[in-house]
């Protein structure tokens, strides 16, 4: 019997990521799109067509098909990707790739793409643990600030039960986990001793006033009972391409007897065999029988689809027949355009096989409304402030050049009102970095204009 001890790997900096507001599609009860909702704006048609496919994929009609997101630039396609895997369920895999990165990876390009499937195949695992379980009424993290970012490195934590009160000097791995889940006094969590693992349960029913919310808050549970450290069933996710690794270095003896350096960067990851696969498979499907594990099929996403040649859509086209296949969503800005490699012109630079089997999507450019909206909840994620005028200008930006342009301008924008000791961003603060960053129209007139002094 093998047993094995799964660790995901825990980033050790926050940061705010392009999507990082995207709650889910922003749809009402009968599945139609809200104007703006759970940071979504805009593209009803597009959200509502993915609303029908996350209901085909959780009633398990999706298998053997892909999603194909088709539209300009800038139109929202990321966006619903993210959102779609929001709906699918807070652990659910969600894994992005760029079409070109496959080229550049240390191993082949299809063994680059089926690492890729694979990591978006989640496997939730159940076991016994020593856990520490309580509602939290303290947590302070010890940060420590260097030139250019800012890191949790351990931290004190007192978590309370209906029978006692402990508090707790906690490392880096426990207090990035709470610190990057936004676990504040009244969460109830649940740590793996041995681990560090950390699983937001909800929040207390005991919890002060300050922290609940009458619409969008946490789910409300009891305090737990009984002492704060226990033995309990923990819950846990890990995915097909992490156990692929961890058989793989097992049998190749690179762990030297643990597993710790699994999670810890150790050994330098080389082409999995098909029989470590089948291993794999094999020993989550024993799981599944005992009921010890089921499997998550999370979402692949395939953005610039068209820079894929026809070896990796072929393989593609194969990969969503398996068993364990993920959902995969491609996107794509290009229109009638040559499948790489090949003088075959294709819609989106796809083979039409694969264009068949897929439920395409299509999104639209964004207006100036809805560029307001976007650009005003970016900046509220940020935490950046803009004075009305700055908004209106930001927004010509974006309607001028393009969403994107518009809101890369906030980060330069609010670096500069901080040298000078301001809370809020003017119309004077944009059009200083409007002069020193380019637009792509601009850059392509600048390279027009000076054409005979660039080299060739």
């Amino acid at each position: 019997m093998i047993k094995l001890e799964i660790r995901r790997i825990e980033g050790e900096f926050e940061r705010i990521a392009a999507h990082s507001h995207i709650k889910g599609l922003g749809l009402n009860e009968r599945d139609e799109a809200i104007f703006k909702k759970a940071g979504m704006v805009g593209q009803e048609k597009a959200r509502e067509a993915a609303g029908m496919v996350v209901n085909l994929i959780k009633e398990g009609k999706m298998a053997g098909r892909a999603i194909l997101l088709a539209g300009p630039p800038g139109s929202g396609k990321t966006a619903i990707a993210v959102a779609i895997s929001k709906e699918l369920g807070y652990d659910v895999p969600f894994v992005s790739i760029t079409g070109s990165e496959i080229y550049s990876a240390e191993v082949k390009k299809t063994e680059a793409l089926r690492r890729s499937l694979r990591q978006a195949i989640g496997v939730r695992l159940r076991e016994e643990r020593k856990v520490l379980e309580g509602e939290v009424t303290e947590f302070i993290p010890s940060k420590q600030k260097t030139a250019y970012r800012q890191t949790v490195r351990g931290g004190d934590l007192t978590l309370k039960t209906d029978a006692e009160e402990v508090s707790l000097s906690i490392g880096p791995k426990v207090a990035q986990s709470l610190s990057r889940q936004g676990v504040q006094e009244g969460y109830v969590v649940l740590i793996d001793k041995e681990t560090g693992r950390v699983q937001v349960q909800g929040l207390s029913q005991k919890a002060p006033e300050s922290v609940r919310y009458d619409v969008g808050g946490e789910p409300t549970i009891p305090r737990p009972k009984g002492p704060v450290e226990k033995e309990k069933e923990f819950v846990h996710t890990t995915t097909l391409s992490d156990l692929d690794r961890l058989f793989h270095e097992r049998s190749s003896g690179m762990l030297g007897g643990g597993l710790a350096a699994l999670f810890g960067g150790g050994a330098e990851r080389k082409e999995i065999d098909q029989e470590t696969r089948d291993q794999v498979d094999r020993w989550v499907e024993k799981r599944i029988k005992e009921e010890t594990a089921e499997i998550l099929p999370g979402v692949l996403f395939i953005d610039g689809t068209h820079a894929l040649d026809l070896e990796a859509f072929s393989f593609l086209n194969r990969a969503l027949e398996n068993e364990f296949a993920p959902i995969v969503i491609m996107a794509s800005n290009r229109g009638i355009t040559k499948i790489r490699g090949t003088s075959i012109k294709s819609p989106h630079g796809m083979p039409l096989d694969l264009l068949d089997r897929s439920l395409i999507v299509t999104t639209e450019p964004y207006n100036e409304d809805e560029i307001r909206e976007i650009i005003t909840i970016r900046a509220r994620e940020e935490n950046v402030k803009l004075s009305d005028e700055a908004l209106d200008l930001l927004t010509e930006f974006g309607t001028e050049n393009s969403l994107r342009y518009a809101v890369w301008l906030l980060a330069p924008a609010s670096t500069r009102v901080e040298r000078l000791g301001r809370e809020r961003i003017t119309v004077e603060d944009l059009r200083n970095v409007r002069e020193r960053f380019s637009s792509i129209s601009e850059s392509i007139s600048h390279v027009k204009e000076y054409e005979e002094r660039y080299l060739k």
